[in-house]
């Protein structure tokens, strides 16, 4: 069985980063008579278990493995960080890993471009886990007794009430450093054990969103950006929560983004701080709802107008009465494919002949995690790997794994790409809508749409992604 995630985090602890590369050892077994510890096949022991003898006051037993195998391992369980952190501004003393475990904790999940870092609490122990390219991973284990002074910092940097252990709490947290700033939103949940909290670190800068660059095949971009372009109707952005759909609709405001454009968005949260566009935060308690602030926005004159989730009938309601009086609007809602948003919104009560009359394009998108281009394996393909009664799109005879290496931290894969499907609306298909007729596939495929599923295996077919990470949406669309 080869060696990597059966490590416990608890026995891993017993080293900082900096000491487990300086030794090169990751500790596999911990009891009161000693240590196991995984290290190089080299002629140094004796020496080294002497020193380590009197770091952690422990008898060492040495497991050697080839170099290889000890620096895939390191890189898994102690990751060196691709560049530099400066530290912030504002500092936490914290019992728990040292004074500044909390920042620490953020600005490692922030380099390693993590979305979300969960703190969890369970009967005998605490973990943290951060969200990796949409995969959660392990990172550290806590001690109970400290957890709790841990929650608390994070509640009295997010403004949430520290005697309150009884009701989910939500607050934001603002993070400084030299070369940036950034929110992290803050989640409390009471659990069984104590307080679950995740911590969703927002990019507050869009200066690096490009909507060429987001993942839209030049068929569908080009479709897109025909909607865009248009003065009015409603664009809508589908998928579940965490695909993208956000950085989608952010890059499409900052191509927009011009002076003689009036932009409006109301967001919750709002992830990204965006020059020249009047973005309003969603605050119920005090009456700042979607349907509220977009009763507002009619009298504010915009061109766009940006509602962050559709999520009742309510702000359907308004989102398409505001694309009928003249507006372009842009929204997010949940769907399984850009036809079935239209199924979503008859649900929701809204007429067939309005929503015909306002929809202008209707997008669906995934994320997919693309592999390492310095270690993906080579391997001939069988055609039972495919779901059954699925039938693929084009023939192949050979695809790749996953494998591992410095580079991606040995995941086997080096970030995410976002699948798309797109309609462009016309005539004919907005009289499809308005007859209620979800059976427009011969249509769609007229017009050389591809569904979320096509274009996930053309990038399979590519050699770009695994079979495992397309086979969710092969029959999506």
């Amino acid at each position: 069985m080869p060696l990597g995630n059966e490590f416990n985090p608890v026995f891993l602890n017993a080293f900082s980063k900096e000491q487990a590369w300086q030794y090169r050892v990751l500790p596999k077994l911990s009891d009161d008579n000693g240590m196991v510890l995984l290290c190089d096949d080299t002629e140094n022991r004796v020496l080294l278990a002497n020193e380590l003898r009197g770091l952690l006051g422990k008898r060492i037993i040495f497991d050697p493995h080839p170099e290889s195998i000890i620096s895939r391992l390191l890189n898994q369980h102690y990751p060196k960080e691709e560049e530099k952190v400066a530290e912030p501004v504002e500092k936490v003393t914290l019992t728990t890993e040292g004074d500044n475990f909390l920042n620490d904790l953020v600005l490692e999940a922030r380099a390693l471009k993590s979305s979300d870092v969960h703190l969890e609490v369970y009967e005998e122990y605490c973990r943290v886990r951060i969200r990796i390219d949409g995969v959660m991973v392990e990172r550290y284990a806590l001690k109970k007794g400290e957890y709790p002074a841990l929650i608390n910092k994070i509640k009295l940097k997010a403004h949430l009430d520290t005697e309150e252990t009884r009701l989910p709490q939500d607050g934001k947290i603002n993070f400084r450093n030299a070369s940036e700033v950034f929110d992290v939103k803050v989640s409390v949940l009471p659990t069984l054990h104590g307080e679950k909290v995740v911590l969703r670190l927002l990019n507050n800068h869009a200066a690096n969103i490009d909507l060429k660059e987001v993942g839209f095949s030049a068929f569908d971009l080009a479709n897109y950006l025909q909607g865009v372009k248009r003065p009015k109707g409603i664009i809508l952005i589908s998928g579940p929560s965490g695909c993208g759909k956000t950085t989608t609709l952010y890059s499409t405001l900052k191509y927009l983004n011009k002076e003689t454009m009036n932009i409006l968005t109301i967001e919750d949260p709002i992830e990204y701080t965006l020059h020249g566009i009047n973005q309003v935060q969603l605050n119920p308690g005090i009456g700042i709802t979607y349907t509220s602030a977009l009763q507002t926005f009619f009298r504010q004159d915009p061109d766009v107008i940006m509602i962050g989730e559709i999520r009742d009938a309510e702000t359907a309601n308004m989102a398409i009465k505001a694309a009928l009086a003249g507006h372009l609007v842009f929204s997010t809602i949940h769907s399984d494919s850009a036809w079935n948003t239209i199924s979503h919104f008859m649900d929701m009560g809204i007429p067939a002949y309005q929503i015909a009359n306002a929809l202008n394009t209707s997008v669906a998108q995934r994320l997919i995690r693309i592999l390492c281009k310095h270690c993906k394996e080579r391997a001939s393909f069988e055609d039972t790997l495919y779901p059954k009664q699925f039938a693929p799109f084009a023939a192949i005879t050979h695809h790749y794994h996953a494998k591992g290496c410095e580079h991606c931290h040995y995941t086997g894969f080096n970030g995410r790409k976002a699948v798309y499907e797109v309609i462009p609306m016309d005539l004919e298909l907005s009289h499809e809508i308005k007859q209620s007729n979800h059976n427009v596939h011969y249509l769609l495929k007229e017009r050389g749409v591809k569904s979320l599923g096509e274009n996930a295996f053309e990038i399979f077919a590519r050699g770009e992604t695994t079979i495992e990470e397309i086979y969710p949406l092969l029959f999506l669309g």
